[in-house]
């Protein structure tokens, strides 16, 4: 099954964003009569974008190398597209022209030894790395602790969030936030794809993903990207219960395609409590969360 193919995803996006935006929202008179697309007309973004009804027709069936910058930012205002959506049609546009990625070679290499320290350091939040695949690289005690089920059993390493999320029966009930959890990670994935069309790691991930699982399929197919900085998630842990924790998540720049996810609670709420005990609950030695090492479980980024 072709999952990630860059004509295809152009089309698809482009038609997928057009679809969402009303003549209203778009400042355009509203005529009578019933129109036959849900939001505006390819023409009706040609005329928003400055370019000629032929040229925005070639841009949507995926014929999109060689648009200019100043082609893609007409587009994407036309289309009132948000950050994560405008960097992921330049993407497209660079992997449909077939130029280096802004983000060559992202993810690979060793994780340098001194990011692992700072990982170690930070005792009292759990915290860990992962590449655009979702796969966890490296985390400390408590981002293990925090993560422990993902670890559990003969599940193969590095392990990755998406596949533990759809394919295992107890992704579920550990993301109780299910919709949105289900939303984030498949648009993250997308947004990676967009950036990484040529990584067969990636690509055989999403295929095993478009294959076995219907709800990844289904939200596989809406197009949707987003930038993942800062939120709230919540768990429901085997340990502790039910936990919601503030995120931020911060790139690395000596290792391109990684990320360094970290999280807290505030002080006095039933959150931090709930860290607390999870701090607690990482310190015995029964459990794949105490037994190391914490930060190199995976083959390679």
């Amino acid at each position: 099954m072709e999952c990630v193919s860059t004509e295809s995803d152009i089309r698809e996006f482009l038609a997928s964003r057009r679809a969402k935006i009303t003549p209203r929202q778009a400042g355009l008179p509203a005529y009578g009569g019933n129109r036959r697309v849900p939001g505006l007309r390819r023409e009706e973004v040609a005329l928003l974008a400055g370019v000629s009804i032929d040229y925005y027709v070639r841009l949507e069936r995926g014929r999109i190398a060689g648009a200019s910058e100043e082609v893609l930012d007409s587009v994407a205002r036309a289309l009132q597209l948000d950050d994560a959506e405008r960097a992921h049609l330049y993407d497209l546009a660079r992997a449909a022209a077939k130029r280096p990625a802004r983000r060559a070679g992202r993810g690979r290499g060793p994780i340098p030894d001194s990011v692992l320290r700072i990982l170690e350091s930070m005792t009292d939040s759990p915290a860990f790395i992962r590449n655009g695949r979702l796969d966890i690289l490296a985390a400390n005690t408590l981002g293990r602790a925090l993560y422990s089920p993902l670890y559990a059993g003969d599940a193969p390493r590095p392990v990755n969030i998406a596949r533990y999320q759809f394919l295992d029966p107890a992704g579920r009930a550990f993301f109780p936030d299910w919709d949105t959890s289900l939303n984030t990670t498949v648009s993250l994935l997308r947004t990676e794809a967009g950036r990484a069309p040529h990584d067969s790691d990636l690509t055989g991930l999403i295929g095993e993903l478009v294959t076995r699982s219907e709800e990844f399929r289904t939200a596989w197919a809406k197009h949707n990207v987003r930038l993942h900085h800062t939120g709230r998630k919540s768990f429901h842990h085997p340990a502790v219960g039910g936990i919601t924790l503030d995120f931020d998540a911060m790139d690395l720049p000596v290792r391109p395609g990684l990320t360094l996810t970290a999280y807290t609670a505030a002080p006095g709420t039933s959150d931090h409590d709930a860290l607390k005990l999870l701090a607690s609950w990482a310190a015995t030695a029964d459990h794949p969360a105490a037994t190391g090492p914490h930060t190199a479980d995976h083959p390679r980024p």
